[in-house]
């Protein structure tokens, strides 16, 4: 059945971007109704500040952004622009938790999971922890792709791999931005219900990467954790959070506008 328009959650306007103001819950009810509705092609977006950094960077990102049926609020700062918003209930949908609650969910409803992603081995890993944490999960399969582009023959390889599986959820696991580029170049050619990218999640739940405490992911400076633990990091985030911090106050204060397409 294919939502309503009273179903969907309403989104806020961020540089540009729409960001849902949601909680876990609501995710997962876009999740349901996606696969219900049957059609594919659909893809939801764990939305962080590099995401949005990238969509002030390229319009065609932006237009993609913009066009998926769900953009969870993956940051903290994106939560504090939905309260002043207005939105009170709004929440954190961080990528490694979305995955995790998602999988937890359909464990038992019958929907089917393929993993793409990540170093060799770690989606193999993070399929059979699912298995463990959720008996009854369905994993359609895995992929692990080179570090670069496809190949045409990869591709057809790939899409067949994951039609012939009866996928209804394809995760992708790379690095942002390259996993938001990989989505929008394969959006309507996957053949899957959903495509949602969580990057870091992968090495997450696979046990590669330890996450930060729950108190550092509600207290805005994630970020530093990720950054500490992983150098590569920082040239991104000292290019993206301060500009991000600043046109996002003379947005809020009106001072000036972004375009959404």
């Amino acid at each position: 059945m294919k939502p309503t328009q009273q179903s969907r959650p309403p989104r806020f306007d961020v540089l540009g971007v729409g960001v849902d103001a949601i909680d876990m819950s609501d995710a997962l009810r876009v999740f349901e109704e996606a696969i219900e509705r049957g059609g594919g092609h659909d893809y939801a977006c764990a939305l962080g500040v590099a995401g949005i950094m990238e969509a002030r960077r390229n319009p065609e990102m932006r237009r993609i952004l913009n066009a998926s049926i769900l953009n969870t609020p993956d940051g903290m700062p994106l939560v504090w622009l939905g309260k002043l918003h207005g939105y009170r209930n709004i929440r954190r949908v961080y990528g490694p938790d979305l995955l995790n609650e998602v999988c937890a969910y359909s464990a038992g409803r019958g929907w089917r999971h393929f993993f793409y992603g990540a170093a060799p081995g770690v989606a193999d890993q993070l399929a059979d922890e699912m298995r463990r944490r959720y008996p009854g999960i369905e994993i359609a399969g895995t992929y692990c792709p080179p570090f670069r582009e496809l190949t045409e023959e990869e591709e057809e390889g790939l899409f067949a791999r994951v039609r012939e599986a009866g996928t209804d959820i394809f995760w992708v696991g790379i690095s942002t931005p390259r996993q938001l580029y990989f989505m929008g170049k394969y959006r309507g050619r996957i053949p899957a219900r959903i495509i949602c990218p969580v990057g870091y999640a992968f090495d997450v739940h696979a046990g590669v990467k330890k996450d930060a405490p729950e108190w550092i992911k509600h207290s805005g400076f994630q970020w530093l954790h990720r950054a500490l633990t992983d150098p590569r990091l920082w040239s991104r985030y000292l290019r993206d959070n301060p500009r991000f911090a600043v046109e996002a106050l003379l947005q809020l204060c009106r001072l000036k506008k972004f375009p959404k397409d």
